[in-house]
């Protein structure tokens, strides 16, 4: 670590990709608390997964491929949320097709792209080193669209993922709500590509709100506690991968993982001492 504090003092490179780290954590702390609360990581896997094939179109018609990512989660979130609300039991079904499907088509968009696609794989893998400066705007006006919707939203938000039911006898547009919800998921996924890569993302958005919930008592400072973990988890995975040379997203997720499994051993120690 002591190398890379001192590295991170020089290189411009190094200074993106934590402050890039930190701003995929705000956005992630927020709407993963949601996610866990809401028990819907399967849904989110079936919204990150399906990105897959915009970013191929996009690759395949000459396009930035986060914006191909951003517009296929959108489409993938608002479709696995209609078929959740209207749909039950065809619920699974649908959202393992839309992975496989999404998956499917961008692969072969990405065959049909003239050239190897080197910065396809890092989308898929992530490489938080390579993030470009001008990304940094870009993911920061999605953390102020997705905290704006939060402050704003904080009350609907929190009926939708406690009580459905409560909700719509209270006239809060259940339907409308869930969907945005599922959008603002899909945000997030866009956000954390970059960081850790399409196949690592679940665990980044839902690990670090994940420990929040053992340790905080409501939601706002679940998020405001994963927003801390998950900048913590980002700068720690990347001083970790920096002198072994480690690939940083997988270093990122590994620390995240163990941070997961270090607390929810402590919390049943915890529970099992006060029986």
């Amino acid at each position: 670590m002591t190398d890379f504090v001192a590295a991170l003092v020089q290189h411009e490179f190094l200074q993106t990709a934590v402050i890039a780290g930190v701003l995929a954590s705000i956005g992630c702390g927020v709407i993963g608390s949601y996610v866990v609360v809401k028990r819907i990581t399967f849904l989110a896997g079936g919204i990150a997964h399906a990105v897959l094939g915009g970013m191929g179109a996009a690759l395949f018609y000459g396009v930035d491929p986060l914006n191909g990512a951003l517009a296929a989660a959108v489409i993938a979130a608002i479709v696995i949320g209609l078929v959740k609300l209207h749909l039950r039991q065809h619920e699974d079904t649908t959202i393992g097709a839309m992975w496989a499907v999404g998956m499917a088509v961008g692969i072969i968009f990405i065959s049909r792209t003239p050239g190897y696609q080197v910065d396809l794989m890092s989308y898929l893998f992530g490489n938080i080193l390579l993030v470009p400066s001008p990304d940094l705007r870009w993911m920061l006006g999605l953390d102020v669209l997705l905290l704006s919707l939060t402050v704003v939203f904080y009350k609907q938000f929190l009926a939708v993922c406690f009580d459905e039911e409560f909700a719509r006898l209270r006239g809060v547009p259940v339907t409308i709500f869930y969907l945005l919800l599922l959008c603002m998921v899909a945000i997030s996924v866009v956000l954390l590509i970059q960081v850790v890569g399409l196949i690592l993302v679940i665990a980044l958005l839902t690990l670090p709100a994940a420990i929040a919930q053992q340790y905080a008592n409501s939601v706002g400072r679940m998020m405001v506690l994963a927003i801390a973990l998950g900048a913590l988890f980002c700068v720690l995975g990347l001083g970790l991968s920096y002198r072994p040379d480690f690939p940083p997203g997988a270093t990122i997720v590994l620390v995240t993982g163990a941070a997961f499994l270090l607390s929810s051993l402590v919390s049943a120690l915890v529970r099992a001492g006060r029986r």
